[in-house]
């Protein structure tokens, strides 16, 4: 083996932007290029995660056991506490502006948020919308089954009872229901976010979207995916007859500058400068009510989004053209800038801290041991936090019900 194929030299560079970069170099020329700053922010949030997951949300698994209903109250409020660091992160430290404009968000306002998949990571920044417009607290995710099994992130998603899904109707369907039943059973006010395109937008999905849009005789888009209904559909019917929807906010999202399309993107410092975010508001009572007629309104705003952004990138890149003024947030600026600097402060203590007390005492130590296993073990054996606590809750209150429900 040619041994300068296995030597690695570091090197450290500063940027003219001033950003600090780490080099890697083998012997066969290769370079990588990491950013600290793209370092920090993952590890960060990755350890705020890890140990917040055990130490915050780990203490009040029991009570899942005993009151579910009051187990998922607490824990929106925890994980909401972490939504908001990559928020601080991004605005506070790496300089990131959110521009929304459209329509507003009812601060607490139940809804089904559909959004086109631009990037692996509009999730994480959509939340820096919903701080301002919203209750972070009430979001919901749809995502992909094997998010779950991450360490920290994962463990945090599934007590925030996210729903996981495999991209196959006849194996979501059945959870979709259990879990939309679940929250309307227990009147917990959600704003579930689906990607109705099902993945983001790169040259493959494209190629992929464009096939079937000359198979069935439809336009062919740039900007956007042809959207799968099916299960949007479904949600939004479901939730309905829970009477538990009060609209539908149709966002697009669009980067006017660099586009960070994975996370692999972040690792290197590739933060985006700008996120637009535009807002359009359906009351639940606008919607068709029929099945057909709610798949063609959202192919319907697919084809206004392709529109919308193809304006957006081939204009000034803003959303203004659009003749809506921009909505003032329910939270002020101030507001939002305190929360912002509390989280960072509270997380950059909260690591050191756990890491303090495992150090220092052996039941500290033996909880943080035995809550990792519980969390491991947990997922492998029952399939998640979510499906335990939906299981505690038909077992302690509506059993009955839901197996009348199914027999019929």
């Amino acid at each position: 083996m040619d041994q300068t194929a296995l030597h690695v030299t570091a090197a450290v560079r500063k940027l003219g932007n001033g950003e600090l970069c780490l080099y890697l170099c083998t012997g066969k020329g290769t370079r990588i290029m990491v950013s600290w700053r793209g370092i920090y922010f993952i590890l960060t949030l990755f350890w705020g995660s890890f140990f917040g997951s055990i130490f915050m949300l780990g203490p009040f698994l029991p009570l899942m056991f005993i009151n579910p209903s009051w187990y998922r109250w607490i824990n929106n409020r925890l994980v909401a506490t972490w939504l908001t660091l990559p928020v601080a992160l991004l605005e506070t430290m790496f300089g990131v502006k959110v521009i929304i404009t459209g329509d507003a968000f009812v601060p607490g306002e139940r809804s089904v948020i559909i959004m086109n998949h631009r990037t692996r990571m509009d999730w994480m920044f959509l939340w820096n919308c919903l701080m301002r417009y919203s209750y972070l607290r009430l979001e919901k995710i749809c995502l992909k089954a094997t998010l779950k099994r991450v360490p920290g992130f994962g463990w945090a998603m599934q007590a925030a009872a996210y729903i996981f899904i495999h991209r196959k109707w006849k194996d979501d369907k059945s959870h979709f229901e259990d879990m939309i039943d679940y929250f309307c059973d227990i009147h917990e006010p959600l704003q579930l976010l689906i990607f109705p395109e099902g993945t983001d937008l790169t040259e493959n999905s494209t190629a992929r979207s464009n096939e079937f849009a000359e198979k069935n005789g439809l336009q062919k888009y740039e900007y956007v995916l042809h959207p799968r209904t099916t299960g949007f559909t479904f949600v939004v019917d479901r939730l309905r007859e829970g009477k538990n929807l009060d609209a539908v906010h149709d966002i697009t999202v669009a980067y006017p500058h660099n586009i960070p399309q994975t996370e692999r993107h972040l690792l290197l410092g590739d933060f985006p400068k700008e996120i637009h975010f535009h807002v359009h508001r359906y009351p639940v009572d606008t919607l068709p009510t029929s099945k057909e007629d709610l798949q063609l309104w959202c192919r319907k705003r697919w084809e206004e989004k392709e529109e919308r952004l193809r304006s957006f990138y081939q204009g000034e890149k803003n959303f203004y053209f659009t003749g809506q003024t921009v909505i003032p947030p329910c939270k002020s600026e101030l507001r939002v800038r305190v929360v912002k600097l509390l989280s960072i402060l509270y997380w950059t203590l909260f690591g050191p801290a756990v890491c303090l007390l495992i150090y220092l005492y052996s039941l500290v130590r033996w909880y943080f041991i035995i809550i990792i296993v519980i969390f491991v073990l947990q997922e492998r054996i029952f399939g998640g936090l979510e499906i335990i606590e939906l299981a505690c809750y038909r077992l302690l209150h509506k059993q009955p019900h839901l197996n009348a429900e199914k027999k019929e």
